[in-house]
């Protein structure tokens, strides 16, 4: 049997990793119950269960007075005229509820016969609970009851913790969770220990640790309560930031990488001489950091953000020209052929001019051409690799790599990431580039390991996106517009949400679509494109309408990350609503890309969500992609914007990514300059960070070890 009892476990020192069934009033039955509706297994996942709101029960209501229902409210009188009342196999107990303003009814569905002995008429109590109205007539089901006499004088406000029907049928309501929380607070003193130096305490005028716990779950006041949350948000994005920047300190200790100090005629002949346009201020910015990150002997680590269009791969192939200048090779990685082909044709008509060898490796390179790559790869004759998965193969051996760059590494996984690393002896540095714009709380959050870099603003002459939405009543003016559009020389997307119909939801799918838009477009050809296709088919229908052939493509999401069509001035999205903010961004600047002004054109039913209408007025409002995705997260959340693989990071109890950004500004900040000052934690006054962090926070962040 276990050292603990379940009747004298509080006897027995609790500790944050007791079982909740050594907890008075739970056992094993309980503990079982628990955590299987809520996930709470120790003691320190009840003090970490925090509550959802408060209720002030220091305040009573006169019936009198009442005004509104679905009020959770206190009053105080006494109780007459119980009766049972049986309506067939149903039953009820109610009784009335009379204060010196008038009289309620009180109603039980399902009672014991236990409460009808028990209940204490014609005494003076507290009934707490909610109210209803009917007919101008109040009740209260299921009240609360404490006699006058008993009631508990404490003015702190009530927790009203986060409960299911499961757990109220077994008799674990309110009343239960709110005696349990109240017997481990009263543990907090052995439980709970500081874990911020003192100088940071005086200057965030934080309350204690154990006045935090005691405060959130029964707060002296709103005040206090106020000081305990904002605590508890502020070590929770502090330890987080905290494991962030210990990986990156780590890192750039422990990580040697090839120093790069020659900017030499490769960069600059290509910078005088076949630059095509002049560079925004914002990837000269870029530019600038990624060269003095390749200065150090310390491998490079860095995220380029920018909306599409934006100019990344002009600062991709300006960074690989350093390299070269430097005497190493460099690849650049692309998670699909279409993406590849277009990132190796843009560099390719861009290096034309000069001596500098480029090829593409991919899926579909034959073995002869393939052999060929290998052999100038290996004898250092190709300087630029531009490739997809294949490129990972162990057959394929660099003679100098020094710069790895990956668009869109969300689509890799890290083991093939890591392969990629290990293609020399001194990892290269990495240079990894995504076009979906990340929420500032996000990147500060979740990409604190890496150094990230935005670019900002878009290409001189490049015309904003006119944005429109338009309902089915106005298909034929949408399809006028488009055969102007044709006329003029240009070409146009309709992309659809299905490729089969769906048996529930009356949207556009692309079969009906392909028919509909011939029979609408039939002086011009069209083409279709969708991910069930194979790679070569993909090729061929991309090809056809790229070269100007087809005047119409008609496709699914495939071509979010197709291939650069700068003649395609529309895009059609129909069934807008059924798409979410990010990918209705990506898809729009599929066009765009030409110098001639572009639109797209948001086809949506007449009946649209709040959440829909939130999207589609956005999307029309603006073209800023980071702008989007504040919206986006604010509707979906960080784990979805994240993606579901890794939401499990965002599991903050307290803090919120969308609403708290300020916090976690502050908290960056302030680690940076921590760890600036003392990167591994060292002072004696940082001791207790460093081993807080060891002991509660090292597994949350996939970070080990503090050297």
């Amino acid at each position: 049997m276990s050292k603990f009892s379940r009747n004298s476990c509080l006897s027995y020192p609790l500790t944050l990793e007791t079982s909740i069934e050594f907890v008075k009033g739970i056992g094993p039955e309980r503990a079982k119950l628990i955590k299987n509706v809520l996930g709470i297994s120790t003691v320190e996942d009840l003090l970490h269960f925090y509550p959802i709101r408060y209720i002030d029960k220091n305040k009573v209501y006169k019936i009198g007075n009442l005004q509104e229902s679905n009020l959770e409210i206190q009053l105080k009188g006494k109780i007459s005229n119980v009766q049972e009342i049986h309506n067939g196999k149903i039953k009820r107990l109610t009784a009335k509820f009379n204060d010196d303003t008038g009289s309620m009814d009180l109603v039980w569905f399902q009672y014991s016969k236990w409460l009808k002995e028990q209940l204490p008429v014609n005494r003076e109590v507290f009934i707490f609970g909610k109210i209803n109205a009917f007919n101008n007539q109040f009740s209260m089901p299921h009240p609360e009851i404490e006699l006058d006499e008993k009631k508990e004088k404490d003015n702190r406000l009530r927790p009203i913790y986060p409960s299911s029907e499961k757990l109220t049928k077994r008799g674990l309501n309110q009343k239960f969770f709110q005696v349990i929380l109240r017997n481990i607070c009263k543990e907090i003193p052995n439980l709970i220990q500081e874990n911020l130096p003192d100088y940071l305490m005086n200057s965030m005028k934080f309350l204690s640790r154990q006045q935090t716990y005691l405060n959130i779950h029964f707060p002296e006041n709103l005040e206090y309560f106020e000081k305990a949350n904002f605590r508890l948000k502020f070590e929770e994005s502090f330890f987080f930031q905290l494991g962030f920047g210990l990986k990156k300190a780590h890192h750039k200790t422990k990580s040697y990488g090839n120093p790069f100090p020659i900017v030499g005629d490769y960069f600059t002949g290509f910078y005088e001489n076949h630059l095509p346009f002049e560079l925004t201020n914002a990837q000269k910015r870029v530019l600038k950091e990624i060269r003095l990150d390749m200065k150090k002997p310390i491998q490079m680590n860095r995220l380029l953000q920018g909306d599409v269009g934006s100019g990344k791969t002009m600062v991709a192939l300006l960074t690989m020209l350093i390299a070269l200048d430097n005497g190493f090779q460099s690849c650049l990685m692309a998670p699909t052929e279409i993406l590849a082909q277009q990132h190796y044709n843009g560099i390719k008509d861009l290096l034309k001019d000069t001596t500098i060898k480029v090829n593409i490796l991919t899926g579909s390179v034959k073995a002869s051409a393939r052999k060929i790559i290998h052999a100038e790869l290996e004898n250092g004759e190709l300087s630029i690799l531009v490739g997809t998965h294949a490129v990972l193969e162990d057959k394929v051996k660099f003679k100098n790599i020094g710069l790895a760059i990956i668009d869109e590494q969300h689509r890799f996984g890290v083991a093939q990431r890591a392969k990629l690393w290990a293609k020399n002896r001194i990892p290269p540095h990495i240079l990894v580039m995504t076009a979906t714009p990340i929420p500032r709380t996000l990147a500060m959050s979740f990409y604190s390991d890496l150094d990230v870099s935005v670019i900002d603003e878009m290409p001189v002459g490049r015309k904003p996106i006119i944005t429109a939405h338009r309902r089915e009543k106005d298909r034929t003016f949408v399809y006028n517009f488009c055969r102007d559009e044709i006329r003029k020389g240009r070409q146009i997307y309709f992309v659809y949400p299905l490729i089969e119909e769906s048996e529930t939801l009356d949207y556009k799918n692309l079969m009906e679509g392909l028919e509909h838009v011939m029979q609408s477009f039939s002086d011009y050809n069209v083409a279709m494109l969708h991910g069930r296709m194979k790679p070569d088919e993909k090729d061929v229908a991309m090809n056809y309408f790229a070269s100007g052939k087809a005047e119409i493509m008609v496709a699914t999401t495939v071509i979010e990350v197709g291939v650069n069509v700068p003649n395609a001035s529309v895009m059609v999205i129909e069934s807008a609503e059924r798409f979410g903010l990010s990918q209705l961004h990506q898809l729009r600047g599929r066009v765009g890309r030409g110098a001639e002004q572009s639109y797209c054109i948001l086809m949506t039913s007449d009946k649209l969500s709040t959440e829909s209408r939130t999207r589609i007025k956005t999307m029309t409002e603006t073209n800023d992609g980071f702008k989007i995705s504040e919206v986006d997260m604010q509707l979906r959340g960080p784990g979805d914007i994240l993606g579901t693989q890794q939401s499990g990071v965002v599991d903050f109890k307290k803090l919120d990514l969308v609403n708290d950004s300020e916090i976690i500004k502050n908290t960056k900040n302030m680690v940076e300059k921590i760890l600036e000052a003392d990167p591994l934690l060292a002072r004696i006054d940082h001791q207790i960070i460093k081993n807080y962090y060891l002991q509660y926070y090292k597994g949350k962040n996939k970070w080990s070890k503090i050297s």
